[in-house]
């Protein structure tokens, strides 16, 4: 008979692990000193932060925020027993230019309305998880809020009680609906509420209205001619084929927006004259004048470089030829000489007595630079896709285009999604180059603050806050690309 006594019949109960190995103790024993050397970085670290940060925080919390000059920020920083600090009062007196430039101080509620609605327009596109009823209250909260901005009159009494009654509905219904209930509502509202995409497509042509002013029937002009380009190419492409509707659909918008869209503008401006006060491009600056060159710079500069790629990749020869001596072209020139180019050349060639627009010429070569890069982003992730994901196309009798928008394109842009950020983020910091042209963005405006002889001398003040601002907007992009990438990842996890 085996002897067994020595076997215990009742297990031992668990013991936490050792506070060694895990929780903060843990992880600074893994991380930070792991080895002789690791631990003399680390502390060498430390005292590095600390003696950086011990000479910088004394620095910024200065009382100097109501200073209206340098010298009673040197007073001011005197009083209160420091030997130096920063001089905030500049910042608190130049904050409405740093953001708006010269736009009129009356007006400046237009583009913080076209401000926030911006991110209202952007929601639904770079965020699939909100519902229709969460972006639509969003948008009315916007729009209410804007109503404040305008004249007491009864019509505008009449818009608060509207959006107001809708405001609240919308919250009500955004609020009390319990989790258990929450896909079914959003379900059925998605039903009964409009695709919130038609107010994003909407603010491509009313952020100018608000911006430059007009009548109201400029961007519904604007409008229009896409929609005649739609309906053209619906239309006539069982009647041409796809080719000659394409022409169509390109040559019919062009003819209404050159010859057409002109006698609209001015025919309905006599009649029901009804608009914004215009507002000069040599007005806008500052921060404004970034986010407007951009924000569109980044949205048209996309699809070009979609297409751009997939031309320089064709096999018709004329398509190709173009699309890379374009690419190489624009790759081959700086972007200041393209600004010098869009504000001195430009008016040589024009035919006399031509106004065209300062800024929109700045526009259209910050996008052609940013949408060249673009295009060579692109095609780095259509030749990292697979052979077999063309041929799968054409096992489904896909024809090119549907390929493209079903198969290829979308796997291709995800691979290139951080190479598409980066392009994003580096023509919104290239947008302080305007300064050199004479467009007074916020560097070319603290150099315009620096010459007021109250603030002879200031430089970290001005230069770290507008660093400040660009890193706001360029950090958010690039924590976007993080969350775009874990969302699309498709591979076993």
């Amino acid at each position: 008979m085996t002897q067994t006594s020595y076997v215990r019949k009742d297990m031992l109960p668990q013991k936490a692990p050792p506070a060694s190995t895990t929780g903060a103790i843990g992880w600074m024993r893994a991380n930070l000193f792991d080895g002789v050397l690791n631990s003399i970085l680390t502390l060498a670290s430390v005292a590095f932060i600390f003696y950086v940060l011990s000479h910088l925080l004394p620095w910024l919390f200065s009382p100097t925020w109501n200073a209206t000059s340098l010298d009673q920020c040197r007073t001011l920083v005197a009083e209160a027993g420091k030997h130096e600090g920063a001089c905030w009062g500049v910042i608190h007196e130049r904050w409405p230019q740093m953001l708006f430039g010269f736009y009129p101080e009356e007006l400046r509620w237009r583009p913080t309305i076209a401000f926030f609605l911006l991110f209202v327009a952007l929601i639904p596109v770079l965020f699939n998880m909100i519902s229709r009823r969460m972006n639509w209250l969003l948008l009315v909260l916007v729009l209410f809020a804007a109503t404040f901005f305008g004249s007491a009159g009864a019509l505008m009494v009449a818009l608060k009680v509207v959006l107001g009654a809708a405001l609240a509905y919308l919250a009500y219904t955004v609020v009390t609906t319990n989790r258990t209930d929450r896909a079914e509502a959003i379900a059925a509202g998605a039903k009964r509420l409009p695709n919130p995409l038609i107010f994003s497509v909407a603010y491509i042509f009313l952020m100018p209205w608000l911006l430059w002013g007009g009548p109201v029937w400029s961007p519904i002009g604007a409008a229009l001619g896409f929609v005649i380009g739609a309906l053209a190419y619906r239309y006539l492409a069982p009647v041409l084929g796809n080719l000659g509707a394409v022409i169509a659909a390109v040559l019919l918008p062009v003819t209404w927006w050159l010859w057409l869209n002109g006698f609209f503008v001015s025919g309905l401006s006599a009649i029901l004259p009804f608009g914004l006060e215009p507002v000069e491009s040599r007005q806008f600056g500052g921060l404004l004048l970034s986010v407007t060159i951009g924000v569109t710079a980044i949205a048209i500069s996309l699809p070009l470089g979609i297409l751009l790629a997939l031309g320089r990749q064709s096999d018709l020869m004329i398509v190709k030829s173009l699309s890379v001596m374009f690419i190489e072209f624009i790759r081959g020139v700086p972007l200041i000489t393209l600004l010098f180019v869009a504000s001195v050349l430009l008016n040589i060639f024009m035919p006399p007595g031509t106004n065209f627009d300062i800024i929109l010429r700045v526009i259209i070569m910050a996008t052609l630079f940013a949408s060249a890069y673009m295009a060579e982003v692109i095609r780095g992730g259509l030749a990292a896709l697979p052979r077999g994901q063309y041929e799968a196309a054409d096992a489904l009798g896909l024809d090119y285009w549907k390929a493209q928008r079903l198969i290829i394109m979308p796997q291709a842009l995800k691979i290139s999604i951080p190479g598409i950020v980066s392009t994003f983020i580096g023509l919104f910091k290239d947008t302080t180059l305007v300064s050199i042209i004479g467009l007074l963005d916020p560097v070319g405006l603290s150099t315009a603050i620096r010459a007021d002889s109250n603030w002879t001398g200031i430089v970290w003040e001005l230069y770290g806050f507008i660093a400040f601002l660009f890193f706001i907007f360029t950090f958010s992009m690039s924590r976007y690309s993080m969350y775009l990438e874990r969302r699309l990842r498709t591979d076993h996890r």
